[in-house]
């Protein structure tokens, strides 16, 4: 019996990741084309799609975890296209009617965060569990996960990053970058944010920069409501956040200290460490959520 080919798309604001890959998480090919307009970009995943049939087999099942917002529901009009955005030309965009053109078999639509978050648990830092987060912090800031076992979803998809958090204008006058929101979680703590506070790249500021204990301290902040309102069995951080490894200590304390003992759970309490964690897929959790999602849609 051959194995099941299955196709998969990460669909980012800078590039779409196109890889194909087994039931089983293995990828067997991959190619980065950068972002550009809907026609350019989703033409050269087709493209890309099919040399890779031409040699591996045709594809049972097509996964999409995008960038959004975006319209996940199956019975809306507006299914699989992207919703409103600043992303130019890509305004209801219709990712899954495109793919569905060239492609007549079983196709899932995801956000990008949902279809990490669904990577983790098929193979990485949420194997066994049912209900968790999966955060992901870098040029925005988005978040997904599961609840007893199936991918949030309810009136859209949930914002995680645009949730608004307390924010102290006397020791930090920052106005925030958020188009929508200005001061809301992303348009303080996402890597941009950043950029635009101290005047250069995140991932250029040294261990010890005072930026870091800000960024730990929104985080934290953020976590701390996560925590209170859906009750995650464990939060996973992805993104470049996910490199700064110094900074997982500084987060682990401002959540204990938010918290301030009101959660009695011992893995906030004493093993903190184990709770709030780093991706265990990494870079390749995007990727490998889309291949979950094919995976999902095959089943």
């Amino acid at each position: 019996m051959s194995i099941p080919i299955l196709g998969a798309i990460e669909g980012g604001g800078t590039k779409f990741v196109c890889a194909v890959g087994t039931q089983a998480g293995e990828v067997l090919a991959k190619n980065h084309i950068p972002t550009t307009t809907p026609t350019e970009t989703l033409g050269k995943v087709i493209a890309f799609l099919r040399e890779q049939e031409r040699e591996l087999g045709q594809f049972k099942a097509i996964g999409i975890a995008s960038f959004g917002p975006l319209d996940p529901r199956p019975a809306s009009p507006t299914y699989g296209k992207i919703l409103p955005t600043p992303k130019p030309d890509w305004t209801y965009a219709d990712i899954v009617g495109t793919i569905r053109a060239a492609y007549d078999i079983p196709i899932t639509f995801d956000t990008d965060v949902n279809g990490a978050a669904l990577g983790e648990w098929r193979w990485g830092a949420a194997r066994g569990l049912d209900t968790f987060i999966y955060l992901t912090i870098g040029t925005g800031i988005g978040g997904g996960g599961l609840i007893n076992n199936q991918l949030m979803h309810g009136l859209i998809h949930p914002e995680m990053g645009h949730i608004r958090i307390p924010h102290d204008l006397e020791s930090d006058p920052f106005d925030g970058i958020c188009p929508f929101h200005k001061d809301c979680f992303e348009g303080l703590a996402s890597g941009p944010a950043i950029q635009a506070r101290w005047g250069q790249p995140a991932e250029t500021l040294s261990p010890d920069h005072p930026a870091w204990k800000l960024e730990a301290h929104y985080i934290a902040l953020a976590l701390a409501n996560y925590i209170c309102t859906l009750s995650p069995q464990r939060i996973i951080l992805g993104g470049g956040v996910s490199k700064q490894t110094h900074v997982f200590s500084q987060i682990h304390t401002e959540v204990q200290n938010t918290l301030n003992k009101y959660i009695q759970s011992p893995q906030i309490l004493d093993h903190i460490q184990d709770y709030i964690v780093p991706a265990g897929l990494g870079e390749q959790a995007g990727v490998l959520g889309a291949l979950a999602l094919a995976q999902q849609a095959l089943t």
